[in-house]
């Protein structure tokens, strides 16, 4: 996904499974290669979310800056702003 363009943020992380510094960061080669053993690549286990702002599936991409990050609920969150 990320050679074919996929442009995303990880918005929101569960940290019991990864820790919370993985929140704000852009969905990249480099995060891929610092998630901890046992952390699906895909979050398949609800480990984190993202948004996806740009990829070939998007007329145009979508410009945000990472807003604020707070803890709610037992989960990470950080806010994406439109520029």
């Amino acid at each position: 996904m990320i050679d074919g363009g996929l442009e995303a943020y990880v918005t929101c992380v569960d940290p019991s499974k990864l820790p919370e510094r993985f929140c704000r960061r852009r969905f990249d080669a480099a995060l891929l290669a610092e998630l901890p053993g046992g952390v699906d690549p895909c979050a398949e286990n609800g480990e984190f979310h993202t948004f996806a702002c740009a990829g070939p599936m998007f007329r145009s991409p979508i410009a945000v800056e990472v807003g604020e990050t707070v803890t709610r609920d037992g989960f990470v969150f950080c806010d994406l702003l439109s520029k």
